[in-house]
Protein backbone atom coordinates (compact mmCIF):
# COMPACT_ATOMS: atom_id res chain seq x y z
CA UNK A 1 0.00 0.00 0.00
CA UNK A 2 1.33 3.59 -0.86
CA UNK A 3 0.65 5.74 1.26
CA UNK A 4 0.66 9.47 0.07
CA UNK A 5 0.13 13.01 2.44
CA UNK A 6 -2.58 14.87 0.88
CA UNK A 7 -3.02 18.35 1.89
CA UNK A 8 -5.92 21.72 1.83
CA UNK A 9 -4.07 24.86 2.00
CA UNK A 10 -6.54 26.85 0.86
CA UNK A 11 -7.46 26.21 4.26
CA UNK A 12 -5.18 28.36 5.49
CA UNK A 13 -1.22 27.60 5.12
CA UNK A 14 1.84 29.62 3.44
CA UNK A 15 4.39 27.95 1.48
CA UNK A 16 6.83 27.34 4.29
CA UNK A 17 4.09 25.42 5.95
CA UNK A 18 3.59 23.62 3.46
CA UNK A 19 7.51 23.01 2.80
CA UNK A 20 7.94 21.82 6.12
CA UNK A 21 5.06 19.09 5.95
CA UNK A 22 6.59 18.07 2.37
CA UNK A 23 10.37 17.32 3.58
CA UNK A 24 8.57 16.10 6.82
CA UNK A 25 6.87 13.57 4.04
CA UNK A 26 9.96 12.51 2.39
CA UNK A 27 12.05 12.14 5.66
CA UNK A 28 9.32 10.12 7.31
CA UNK A 29 9.11 7.94 4.27
CA UNK A 30 6.05 8.67 2.77
CA UNK A 31 5.58 7.83 -0.93
CA UNK A 32 4.19 11.22 -2.37
CA UNK A 33 3.14 15.04 -0.79
CA UNK A 34 0.13 15.82 -2.87
CA UNK A 35 -2.02 19.22 -2.74
CA UNK A 36 -5.32 20.64 -3.42
CA UNK A 37 -6.27 23.33 -6.32
CA UNK A 38 -8.33 25.74 -4.53
CA UNK A 39 -8.22 29.27 -4.45
CA UNK A 40 -10.60 29.96 -1.17
CA UNK A 41 -11.40 28.69 2.02
CA UNK A 42 -14.34 26.11 2.76
CA UNK A 43 -15.63 26.94 6.52
CA UNK A 44 -12.70 28.52 7.51
CA UNK A 45 -10.85 32.65 7.12
CA UNK A 46 -8.48 30.50 5.34
CA UNK A 47 -5.35 32.89 6.69
CA UNK A 48 -3.26 33.90 5.03
CA UNK A 49 -4.60 33.51 1.88
CA UNK A 50 -4.34 31.16 -0.75
CA UNK A 51 -1.29 29.13 -2.58
CA UNK A 52 -1.44 28.94 -6.42
CA UNK A 53 -0.69 24.95 -6.29
CA UNK A 54 1.71 24.76 -9.44
CA UNK A 55 3.65 27.43 -8.30
CA UNK A 56 3.85 25.82 -4.85
CA UNK A 57 4.54 22.50 -6.79
CA UNK A 58 7.67 24.29 -8.52
CA UNK A 59 9.61 25.35 -5.20
CA UNK A 60 8.87 21.97 -3.91
CA UNK A 61 10.55 19.93 -6.66
CA UNK A 62 13.56 21.97 -5.79
CA UNK A 63 13.24 21.74 -2.20
CA UNK A 64 12.75 17.76 -2.22
CA UNK A 65 14.39 15.00 -3.89
CA UNK A 66 12.54 11.56 -3.66
CA UNK A 67 8.56 12.02 -2.59
CA UNK A 68 6.45 12.41 -5.65
CA UNK A 69 4.76 15.70 -6.15
CA UNK A 70 1.01 16.03 -7.58
CA UNK A 71 -2.51 17.64 -7.33
CA UNK A 72 -5.67 16.33 -6.15
CA UNK A 73 -6.89 17.56 -8.47
CA UNK A 74 -6.09 20.60 -10.43
CA UNK A 75 -9.37 21.61 -12.33
CA UNK A 76 -9.96 21.85 -15.67
CA UNK A 77 -11.75 25.49 -14.90
CA UNK A 78 -8.22 27.19 -14.03
CA UNK A 79 -6.01 27.09 -16.73
CA UNK A 80 -6.25 26.36 -20.82
CA UNK A 81 -4.94 22.97 -21.44
CA UNK A 82 -1.76 24.18 -23.58
CA UNK A 83 -0.57 26.38 -20.35
CA UNK A 84 -1.50 23.81 -18.24
CA UNK A 85 0.68 21.34 -20.12
CA UNK A 86 3.87 23.75 -20.19
CA UNK A 87 3.64 24.36 -16.30
CA UNK A 88 3.26 20.32 -15.34
CA UNK A 89 6.12 19.77 -17.77
CA UNK A 90 8.19 22.32 -17.00
CA UNK A 91 7.78 20.98 -12.82
CA UNK A 92 8.34 17.95 -14.24
CA UNK A 93 11.77 18.79 -15.48
CA UNK A 94 12.63 20.84 -12.45
CA UNK A 95 11.96 17.69 -9.86
CA UNK A 96 13.93 15.05 -12.00
CA UNK A 97 10.41 13.38 -13.30
CA UNK A 98 8.40 13.36 -10.26
CA UNK A 99 5.35 15.08 -11.13
CA UNK A 100 1.93 13.38 -11.71
CA UNK A 101 -1.40 15.74 -12.60
CA UNK A 102 -4.69 15.11 -11.19
CA UNK A 103 -7.30 16.76 -13.09
CA UNK A 104 -10.74 17.26 -12.54
CA UNK A 105 -14.14 18.90 -13.51
CA UNK A 106 -14.11 21.73 -10.48
CA UNK A 107 -17.12 21.97 -8.25
CA UNK A 108 -16.33 24.96 -5.93
CA UNK A 109 -18.77 28.12 -8.16
CA UNK A 110 -18.09 30.41 -4.86
CA UNK A 111 -14.00 30.38 -5.55
CA UNK A 112 -14.62 30.92 -9.27
CA UNK A 113 -17.36 34.09 -8.76
CA UNK A 114 -14.54 35.42 -5.85
CA UNK A 115 -11.65 35.21 -8.16
CA UNK A 116 -13.46 35.97 -11.47
CA UNK A 117 -13.21 32.66 -13.06
CA UNK A 118 -15.48 31.21 -15.38
CA UNK A 119 -17.68 28.12 -14.15
CA UNK A 120 -19.74 26.95 -16.82
CA UNK A 121 -22.52 24.47 -15.74
CA UNK A 122 -21.77 21.75 -17.56
CA UNK A 123 -17.40 21.08 -17.37
CA UNK A 124 -17.14 17.23 -18.07
CA UNK A 125 -16.47 17.94 -22.03
CA UNK A 126 -14.26 20.77 -20.65
CA UNK A 127 -12.38 17.92 -18.50
CA UNK A 128 -12.33 15.23 -21.41
CA UNK A 129 -10.54 17.94 -23.99
CA UNK A 130 -8.82 19.37 -21.69
CA UNK A 131 -7.22 15.99 -21.13
CA UNK A 132 -6.89 14.97 -25.11
CA UNK A 133 -4.97 18.94 -24.94
CA UNK A 134 -2.82 18.31 -22.54
CA UNK A 135 -1.49 14.22 -23.61
CA UNK A 136 -1.73 15.16 -26.95
CA UNK A 137 0.79 18.01 -26.41
CA UNK A 138 3.61 15.99 -24.50
CA UNK A 139 2.80 12.90 -26.66
CA UNK A 140 3.86 14.80 -29.76
CA UNK A 141 7.42 13.66 -30.55
CA UNK A 142 10.32 16.51 -30.82
CA UNK A 143 10.35 18.36 -34.23
CA UNK A 144 6.77 17.61 -34.91
CA UNK A 145 3.41 20.02 -34.43
CA UNK A 146 0.22 19.61 -32.64
CA UNK A 147 -3.28 20.69 -33.28
CA UNK A 148 -6.22 20.36 -32.27
CA UNK A 149 -9.87 21.70 -33.44
CA UNK A 150 -12.93 21.00 -30.68
CA UNK A 151 -15.89 22.34 -29.03
CA UNK A 152 -13.99 24.36 -26.59
CA UNK A 153 -9.95 24.49 -27.68
CA UNK A 154 -8.30 25.22 -30.88
CA UNK A 155 -4.66 24.67 -31.23
CA UNK A 156 -2.50 25.42 -34.44
CA UNK A 157 0.64 24.15 -35.09
CA UNK A 158 2.13 23.76 -31.86
CA UNK A 159 5.43 23.00 -31.52
CA UNK A 160 3.99 21.08 -28.01
CA UNK A 161 6.91 21.86 -26.25
CA UNK A 162 8.69 21.49 -23.41
CA UNK A 163 8.43 17.70 -22.80
CA UNK A 164 8.03 16.07 -19.31
CA UNK A 165 11.06 13.94 -18.12
CA UNK A 166 8.96 11.02 -17.74
CA UNK A 167 7.12 8.81 -20.07
CA UNK A 168 3.86 8.20 -20.51
CA UNK A 169 2.56 5.13 -18.73
CA UNK A 170 0.03 4.57 -21.10
CA UNK A 171 2.54 4.70 -24.20
CA UNK A 172 5.92 4.38 -22.82
CA UNK A 173 6.98 5.82 -26.42
CA UNK A 174 5.97 9.02 -25.43
CA UNK A 175 6.53 11.47 -22.91
CA UNK A 176 3.83 12.37 -20.33
CA UNK A 177 3.70 12.64 -16.62
CA UNK A 178 1.52 9.79 -14.43
CA UNK A 179 -2.59 11.67 -14.60
CA UNK A 180 -5.03 10.85 -12.11
CA UNK A 181 -8.88 11.35 -12.89
CA UNK A 182 -11.02 11.68 -9.54
CA UNK A 183 -14.19 11.15 -8.55
CA UNK A 184 -17.51 8.97 -7.57
CA UNK A 185 -19.18 8.78 -10.99
CA UNK A 186 -20.58 5.35 -11.89
CA UNK A 187 -19.71 5.82 -15.72
CA UNK A 188 -18.29 9.01 -17.18
CA UNK A 189 -15.73 9.06 -14.66
CA UNK A 190 -14.45 5.74 -14.73
CA UNK A 191 -14.55 5.66 -18.49
CA UNK A 192 -12.45 8.77 -18.75
CA UNK A 193 -10.03 7.39 -16.52
CA UNK A 194 -9.67 4.53 -18.59
CA UNK A 195 -8.84 6.19 -21.47
CA UNK A 196 -6.37 9.06 -20.17
CA UNK A 197 -5.08 8.45 -16.47
CA UNK A 198 -2.92 5.91 -14.71
CA UNK A 199 -4.48 6.17 -11.79
CA UNK A 200 -8.25 6.45 -10.84
CA UNK A 201 -8.59 7.89 -7.50
CA UNK A 202 -12.11 7.81 -4.84
CA UNK A 203 -12.69 11.19 -3.19
CA UNK A 204 -13.81 10.40 0.26
CA UNK A 205 -15.88 7.52 -0.85
CA UNK A 206 -18.65 5.17 1.76
CA UNK A 207 -16.26 2.66 2.80
CA UNK A 208 -19.96 0.66 1.67
CA UNK A 209 -19.23 1.49 -1.74
CA UNK A 210 -15.73 1.19 -2.37
CA UNK A 211 -16.18 -2.57 -4.04
CA UNK A 212 -18.87 -0.32 -6.66
CA UNK A 213 -16.60 1.86 -7.43
CA UNK A 214 -13.78 -0.49 -8.26
CA UNK A 215 -16.28 -2.67 -10.55
CA UNK A 216 -17.14 0.08 -12.23
CA UNK A 217 -13.63 0.95 -12.85
CA UNK A 218 -12.95 -2.60 -13.84
CA UNK A 219 -15.68 -2.55 -16.09
CA UNK A 220 -14.50 0.75 -17.75
CA UNK A 221 -11.14 -0.89 -18.75
CA UNK A 222 -12.36 -3.86 -20.20
CA UNK A 223 -15.24 -2.37 -22.28
CA UNK A 224 -11.84 0.21 -23.60
CA UNK A 225 -9.83 -2.87 -24.23
CA UNK A 226 -7.53 -1.95 -21.71
CA UNK A 227 -6.02 -4.57 -19.10
CA UNK A 228 -7.30 -3.25 -15.63
CA UNK A 229 -4.63 -4.20 -14.09
CA UNK A 230 -2.91 -1.33 -15.72
CA UNK A 231 -4.82 1.00 -13.86
CA UNK A 232 -3.88 2.28 -10.31
CA UNK A 233 -6.89 2.47 -8.08
CA UNK A 234 -6.38 4.59 -5.12
CA UNK A 235 -8.56 6.40 -2.25
CA UNK A 236 -8.35 10.03 -0.71
CA UNK A 237 -9.52 9.80 2.80
CA UNK A 238 -9.23 12.15 6.15
CA UNK A 239 -6.83 11.05 8.50
CA UNK A 240 -7.13 11.22 12.34
CA UNK A 241 -4.95 7.92 14.04
CA UNK A 242 -3.95 8.43 17.70
CA UNK A 243 -2.14 6.43 20.43
CA UNK A 244 -5.02 6.75 22.28
CA UNK A 245 -9.06 7.52 22.04
CA UNK A 246 -8.14 10.92 23.93
CA UNK A 247 -5.02 11.80 21.59
CA UNK A 248 -7.85 10.67 18.24
CA UNK A 249 -10.20 12.81 19.95
CA UNK A 250 -7.85 16.22 20.55
CA UNK A 251 -7.08 15.48 16.88
CA UNK A 252 -10.41 15.48 15.47
CA UNK A 253 -11.17 18.70 17.64
CA UNK A 254 -8.55 20.75 15.89
CA UNK A 255 -9.49 19.96 12.74
CA UNK A 256 -13.06 20.28 13.67
CA UNK A 257 -14.52 17.22 13.56
CA UNK A 258 -16.56 15.10 14.87
CA UNK A 259 -14.57 12.31 17.00
CA UNK A 260 -17.27 9.28 16.23
CA UNK A 261 -17.94 10.43 12.94
CA UNK A 262 -14.52 10.50 12.27
CA UNK A 263 -13.71 7.20 12.81
CA UNK A 264 -16.39 5.89 10.53
CA UNK A 265 -15.27 7.87 7.23
CA UNK A 266 -11.39 8.29 7.42
CA UNK A 267 -8.03 6.67 8.47
CA UNK A 268 -8.90 7.15 12.11
CA UNK A 269 -8.98 5.76 15.70
CA UNK A 270 -6.32 4.00 16.88
CA UNK A 271 -3.08 2.52 14.90
CA UNK A 272 -5.06 -1.01 14.90
CA UNK A 273 -8.30 0.51 13.70
CA UNK A 274 -6.07 2.10 10.53
CA UNK A 275 -4.16 -0.73 9.73
CA UNK A 276 -7.44 -2.79 9.78
CA UNK A 277 -9.48 -0.18 7.33
CA UNK A 278 -6.26 0.36 5.28
CA UNK A 279 -6.15 -3.85 4.96
CA UNK A 280 -10.01 -3.81 4.19
CA UNK A 281 -8.98 -1.43 1.37
CA UNK A 282 -6.74 -3.53 0.23
CA UNK A 283 -8.23 -6.41 0.01
CA UNK A 284 -11.20 -4.74 -2.10
CA UNK A 285 -8.21 -3.35 -4.98
CA UNK A 286 -6.98 -0.26 -3.67
CA UNK A 287 -3.19 0.15 -3.47
CA UNK A 288 -2.55 3.96 -2.98
CA UNK A 289 -4.28 5.93 -0.07
CA UNK A 290 -3.82 9.86 0.30
CA UNK A 291 -4.23 10.52 3.38
CA UNK A 292 -5.64 14.10 3.98
CA UNK A 293 -3.32 16.07 6.78
CA UNK A 294 -5.56 19.17 7.93
CA UNK A 295 -3.49 19.66 11.26
CA UNK A 296 -0.14 21.11 8.83
CA UNK A 297 1.26 21.66 12.84
CA UNK A 298 0.93 18.58 14.07
CA UNK A 299 4.46 16.57 12.82
CA UNK A 300 4.20 13.98 15.21
CA UNK A 301 0.89 12.74 13.57
CA UNK A 302 2.95 12.30 10.55
CA UNK A 303 5.58 10.21 12.44
CA UNK A 304 2.99 7.84 14.61
CA UNK A 305 1.54 7.05 11.22
CA UNK A 306 5.29 6.52 9.16
CA UNK A 307 6.29 5.03 12.78
CA UNK A 308 3.59 2.33 13.55
CA UNK A 309 1.00 2.59 10.62
CA UNK A 310 2.89 2.13 7.50
CA UNK A 311 4.90 -0.79 8.48
CA UNK A 312 1.97 -2.55 8.82
CA UNK A 313 0.83 -2.29 5.44
CA UNK A 314 3.81 -3.21 3.17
Amino acid sequence: MDLRIFTEPQQGATYDELLTVAKATEDLGFDAFFRSDHYLAMGVDGLPGPTDAWTTLAGLARETSRIRLGTLVSSATFRHPGVLAVQVAQVDQMSGGRVELGLGTGWFAREHEAYGIPFPEKRFGLLEEQLEVVTGLWGTPVGETFSHSGERYTLVDSPALPKPVQRSPLDPSKAGVPVIVGGLGPKRTPALAARFAAELNLSFPAFDEVGEKLGNARRACEEAGRDPRTLTLSAALVLCVGRDDAEVDRRARAIGRDPQEIRGQGIAGSVAQAVDRLGELADQGITRVYLQVLDLGDLDHLELVAGQVAPQTR
